[in-house]
Order: structure tokens, then sequence, then C-alpha cells
């Protein structure tokens, strides 16, 4: 019997979803942990587990599609590896999505081959794999949205630009800095526009000389345009106009899904590892970002992209295409002085060239050439992916391939502490209310095994509890003034001193205590 390699990416699919799921776990249970995986871990268990109103939790949680995709392996499979089973599973999709477009192009194992060592040996991707962030969904649909602005070029048909739309709304809501993507397509849509008139001159410049230069064609052009504009941007615009409405009737503020550590875990996350970052520059543990260099480093990162742009030398449109993404991560260093570029905005470099070099290679005469000359940028691009993560100014991000080489956590985010006060909540009578604040507690909330004991913000009866705290619970969980996040919570060592002044009658007993928590109980 004869196997069709449809079939065999579907074999290749499932060995890289094992692969995946193995050094997941495995690294997750030497210790290392993100906080985007435990704060999704923490929302789900409120969804699933929690008492109260739950709506505003499941509906403005954000980003919401990195959310939503663990709900069925929180329910089926594990609470505390649902992310990394989501992020493992979702990459070997991605493999079989890139591989399957390349495998439809041309009859050429060798291509397959360069595309499966990546997704096995490139550190970038396996961050992504076993992480259990949401950047797989990411680079899924910012590798189909350009995949299919580069299928009009060729066809020439709207439906492919309505396509890339629907994928340009879905990456949006798996990261909205990606909303900024736009910007740097509105003078390619002219491109566009012009690449789609019926004229014989292939160069772009002469095309809009000979389109100005009529009316008729002048009108075409104009009428094309804003059709273009229409079918690319006014799907993402109403999508984020709806959403940000959401907010507004949910949450009284436009940009709740955004600016709330309730809603995403990078409000708390950027500003510490910036902070971090600051109290290290003197030290000279590694060089500071340069607006300018930006750019540079994407190229440093990815030297796939430079042989992706050589292949598309000859068409204006195109290159201009290939920019774009450089366009974005150069404004979004500006706009977003106070954080650092991550991981995955240089991983989409990776991902475009992949898709680049699937488009044309098949079209270049010299095929041994190129084959060379990607037997020698192959391993180029494992190390200089190896070496941005192991020079990363994000320490999650140091602290993944730190556990991948030598299989021992760095923990900087300091997770081990937060687990051990869990499981001391666990310990509690389970008849036992302990008032916490997960805007800074949900690595903790993450491990303990009773939502329902838990005061949290989302209930109706927080208000209360903070007031009165006798007359809800029996434990508070106070951050210490030695904790970096101990500004961003009402449950301070500030909280007590103000609340033992107001109700002199409370009586506190510290039943446990860390560097950065402690845990009073109230007796009565």
């Amino acid at each position: 019997m004869r196997f069709s390699k449809s079939f065999f990416l579907v074999l290749i699919t499932l060995f890289l979803a094992i692969y995946y799921l193995v050094c997941g776990i495995y690294l997750n249970h030497l210790g290392y942990t993100n906080t985007e995986a435990l704060f999704y871990i923490e929302k789900a268990r409120i969804v699933f587990e929690g008492s109260g109103n739950r709506i505003k939790v499941m509906g403005l949680t954000s980003p919401i599609f990195p959310f939503y995709s663990i709900f069925i392996f929180f329910i089926t499979c594990s609470k505390t590896l649902a992310p990394v089973i989501a992020s493992a599973i979702g990459t070997a999709v991605l493999f079989n999505i890139m591989a399957g477009n390349l495998v439809k192009r041309f009859n050429d194992d060798f291509y397959l081959l360069i595309l499966l060592i990546i997704f096995i040996f490139h550190p970038g991707i396996l961050f992504v794999a076993c992480s259990g962030k949401g950047v797989y969904l990411v680079l899924i649909f910012f590798f189909l949205f350009f995949l299919n602005i580069l299928k009009f070029y060729r066809s020439n048909t709207t439906f492919h630009i309505s396509i890339a739309s629907i994928c340009l709304v879905i990456l949006v809501f798996c990261d909205y800095k990606f909303i900024w993507l736009t910007l740097f397509f509105i003078p390619l849509v002219l491109s566009i526009a012009i690449q789609s008139l019926n004229l014989s001159e292939k160069e772009s410049i002469f095309r809009l000389f000979l389109s100005f230069n009529s009316p008729s064609l002048r009108r075409k052009l104009i009428s094309k345009t804003f059709a273009l504009y229409i079918i690319i941007f006014i799907l993402p615009i109403a999508s984020v106009i709806g959403y940000k409405l959401l907010n507004l009737t949910h949450a009284n503020d436009l940009n709740y899904f955004l600016e709330s550590p309730y809603a995403t875990w990078n409000v708390l996350s950027e500003k510490m590892n910036f902070d971090q970052m600051a109290n290290t520059r003197g030290t000279s543990i590694i060089p500071e970002e340069i607006s300018l260099l930006i750019s540079a480093k994407a190229l440093l990162f990815c030297p796939m992209i430079i042989l992706a742009i050589y292949l598309f030398r000859r068409s204006t449109y195109q290159i201009l295409t290939l920019l774009t993404p450089f366009g974005l991560i150069e404004f979004l260093h500006i706009k977003y002085d106070k954080t650092y570029l991550a991981y995955e905005y240089y991983l989409i470099f990776l991902i475009l060239a992949l898709l680049c070099i699937t488009f044309r290679a098949q079209a270049i005469r010299r095929q041994k050439t190129v084959k060379l000359v990607l037997i020698l940028l192959v391993p180029l691009q494992i190390f200089t992916g190896y070496l941005f993560l192991q020079k990363s100014f994000l320490p999650e991000e140091r602290d993944f391939i730190k556990t991948l080489v030598t299989r021992k956590s760095g923990d900087t985010n300091n997770q081990s502490a937060a687990r051990d006060v869990a499981y001391y909540l666990n310990g509690v009578s389970q008849s036992s209310k302990i008032l916490v604040d997960d805007a800074i507690a949900y690595p903790i909330i993450a491990y303990v095994d009773n939502v329902k004991q838990l005061t949290m913000p989302y209930q109706d009866e927080f208000s209360g509890a903070i007031e009165a705290p006798q007359k809800y619970d029996d434990y508070i969980l106070i951050a210490t003034a030695k904790n970096p996040v101990t500004g961003y919570t009402q449950l301070n060592d500030k909280y007590i001193a103000t609340i033992k002044l107001e109700n002199s009658a409370l009586n506190l007993r510290i039943v446990y205590d860390s560097e950065d928590w402690i845990l009073y109980h109230i007796e009565r």
C-alpha cells in the first residue's frame, strides 16, 4: 500500500505534537512556568470553578483567543498543564499548515526536511511549543494573513483579501499590538490596487503614472483602492470597536482589556520586566535596545529573511509587503518605550521567511545554489535563535532556555514561592474563606485546590470584605513590602495598618510568613 504525502504529514504532525508535549511537560516538571500561562489557568479556574458573576472574567480576559484555546484541555486533561498542551498541539498545527502549503506548491522533500529540522531544533519554536504561551496562535494567523496577501498578488482575487482580513482580526485578538500593522498596510494598499489593474506595464511606478494620466484608469484605481481599504480594514476596526464597547458596558472602561491587571497578564508583567532590567542596566549584563538597530537586530535573528527578500527582488509590491513587519517592530519600540520587544516579534520574521521561500524557491532555476544557501543558513538560524533567547531582556525567556539546556529552572519571577503559598492554603480548613487579590496573586490561585474558598475582586462581596474582612473571611493574604507588585494591590502592609485603625476590635494573627507574602488569620 502506497501512502500519500498528506498521510505522512499527519504522522509528522502527530510526532511533533507528542515531542512538544513531552518536552513541555518535562520542563514544567523541572519548575519552568511563566506569567501568561499561570494567568490563563487562574482565569479558567474562575470561569469553571468559581462562584458569583463570572461573565466579565469570561468575556473580557485578554488576549481572548489564547485564553479560550486552553478550555478544552483544562476540562479534559489537566488544569495546570492546559496552556502547555494547547501550545504543543497548536505549534504542531502550525507546522501542518506550513508543510501542507509547501507540498501543494512543489514536490521536493528537501524543503520539507528543512522545515521539519527548524520545527524540531529551533529554540524559538520550542519556546512557542513548550512554554504554554499563546504565541503559537499569533504565528498561525500571521502566516495565514501574509499567505493570503501573497496569494492575492498571484490571482488578483479579492477572496484572498477577505480571508486575510479575517486572519488579521484573529491576529489582533491574539496580540492587540498587531493592530498597528494596519498602519503600514495603508500605503501598501495603493500598490496592491495598482497591481490589480490590467496594464501591460509591469513596474509599479510606471503603472501609477499611467493610471493618474488616464481619467478612466484614475477612477478605476481610486475605486479599487477604496474597495481594498474597506475589505482589509473594516472588519478589524469594527471588531475592535465592538470589543471596546463590550468593555465599556461591563467594566465602564473602553480600554479595560488593555490596562487592567484583572483582564490581561502583561500589564504587571511588562512593568516588572522593565523595572528589573532598568535596575541591572548599569551592570552591563546586556546592551540596551536602540531604536534604529531594531530592524538590524531582526535581520541578525533571522538571516533567512534576507534570502526571502532576494527571492522577491523584482517585485516591488511584494518587497513592500515583506518590509511591513520591520516597520511594525520599529513602531512598537517607539510607542511602547517602557517595555522590551518580546521574542515573538522576532519569530514572525522566521515564519515570514519560510513562507517566502515556499512561494518562490521552486521558480529559481539554480536549485542547487538555493539548497546550498539553505543548508548554510539553517544552522545559523538555530544558533541565533538560541543566542537571542539566552541574551533576552525578558527573564521568562532566559529562564526557558536555561531550563532547556541545564535542566534547572532559574525561577527569576519567583514562582516557586507562589506555589509554596498555594500549598499552605490547600492545608487550611475547607470551610474557611480567604481574602485575596488576583491582580497580583494569580500565580498562587492557579495552584489552589478549591477556588470557591477565595474571595476575589470579580465577586460582589469583595468590596464589603475589604472594608470589614471579619464579616466575610477567615484569612487575608497580604503582599509584603518586599513583594515587587505590592504597589498594585490594596491588600498590602499599608492595608493592615489602615484596617486596624478603622476597626480596633479586629484581631489578626500571622500564620504564614515569607519574603513576598503574609497570611493573616482573623481570630474571633
